[in-house]
């Protein structure tokens, strides 16, 4: 028999949430799922509109201490549908997986997260703190939810106590304290445009783009010698290119985009300034190079709670209290835990399913996992003190 969460989960999943910069309708449905569930069990309800038709919902447990919050924050958007190969909104149950497009991420986790709070609010035992479940907008994009919902967010007090958090991604069940953060940025080389049988009387953009390239991928090479315990080392990958015309034309233009991931500790400022160091140098030798750096389009964080913050001690103990894996670990992609970070919570990472399944051709979830993260999330909110 189909477990409550699990029912959840399925509802979840059937509803349409692509995100809408992947062409999709937006959380609008997965919105009036969740407050409708909230609403009908007497949660106070919050419902913000963060852009048009795309709202964030919370609902709001009252604690013994108002003053303070756990969030649980999962995001209601997934990714384009685009080469799944499974039906993407027919929830599939098969050797204890559940299949569909966002059952891993993050469908489950929000799933396991309000029936947390359903269960706190059903016992009628008020937690020692406000408990926040806040189902967010535009984590697969530019992270507007979340952004909003730190809005919305209660200040904190100068010498308050901790407030914590847990952001439902797929985490395979680990405790993640550590994230990679990201900088995004487009590099555009200029040159001058000629006809290719005079290929002197040009200056060939590409070309310098590729010499470029080359001492790029040296930089990027040399990050492996400084790992982060949790992390590993930065990264750096140039994921776009595009220049030219036609092909009996000098290219006159060649522009490419960079993804930098960031450790704990790295300022997007020196980052980009070591980039911008290799174009001077190539400038100086060649004084037909000219290359303009455009200002980052995504800057985030990485993210790093501390060993002996309440949420990392409390999170390690409810995992092991079930079970599991209660060391705590790093992951490589980001959040929205970075952005409540930022606004002084402390941050926990966690959910069923791998971060392989998520976004895939055929994503999926293991059931276990999802009803045993509902009892972590339960947990860790009346044990948050």
């Amino acid at each position: 028999m189909t477990s409550p969460v699990i029912t959840t989960l399925a509802d979840l999943v059937r509803i349409d949430s692509v995100n809408p910069e992947f062409g999709g309708p937006g959380e609008g449905g997965v919105a009036d799922y969740v407050e409708a569930r909230l609403r009908d069990s007497g949660i106070e309800t919050l419902r913000t509109e963060v852009l048009p038709g795309r709202d964030n919902v919370v609902g709001i447990v009252p604690g013994r201490d108002r003053s303070r919050q756990v969030v649980l924050e999962a995001h209601m958007d997934v990714v384009s549908i685009a080469g799944m190969t499974i039906p993407p909104f027919t929830p599939a149950i098969d050797g204890g997986r559940m299949y569909g497009r966002g059952s891993c991420d993050t469908k489950a986790g929000l799933a396991g997260m309000l029936h947390a709070v359903l269960d706190i609010h059903r016992s009628g035992v008020a937690p020692p703190c406000d408990i926040w479940l806040a189902a967010v907008i535009d984590e697969e994009y530019l992270f507007r939810g979340v952004t909003r919902l730190c809005d919305d967010l209660p200040a904190t007090m100068p010498g308050a106590r901790p407030r914590g958090a847990i952001i439902a991604e797929p985490t395979e069940m680990r405790v993640v304290v550590a994230t990679k953060g990201v900088v995004r940025w487009e590099i555009i080389f200029h040159g001058r445009a000629a006809h290719s049988s005079k290929p002197h009387l040009g200056i060939n953009a590409i070309s310098h783009a590729a010499t470029f390239i080359r001492e790029v991928d040296l930089l990027h090479a040399a990050l492996a010698s400084r790992p982060h315990p949790l992390l590993g080392p930065a990264t750096g990958n140039v994921g776009l290119i595009g220049g030219g015309v036609q092909v009996n034309f000098v290219p006159d233009r060649c522009a490419l985009q960079i993804d930098r991931r960031l450790l704990p500790g790295e300022r997007t400022a020196d980052v980009l300034a070591t980039y911008q160091a290799i174009l001077d140098r190539m400038a100086s030798d060649d004084p037909t190079v000219r290359a303009e750096m455009i200002p980052p389009f995504l800057v985030d964080e990485a993210l790093e709670t501390p060993a002996d913050a309440r949420a990392t001690t409390l999170a390690s103990d409810v995992a092991r209290d079930l079970g599991l894996d209660g060391e705590p670990a790093g992951v490589p992609y980001g959040s929205d835990a970075s952005k409540l970070s930022r606004h002084g919570l402390d941050c926990i990472v966690f959910g069923p399913g791998s971060i392989d399944q998520a976004h895939g051709a055929v994503e999926y979830v293991d059931i276990s996992q999802v009803e045993q993260a509902a009892d972590f999330y339960r947990e860790f909110s009346r044990r948050y003190e």
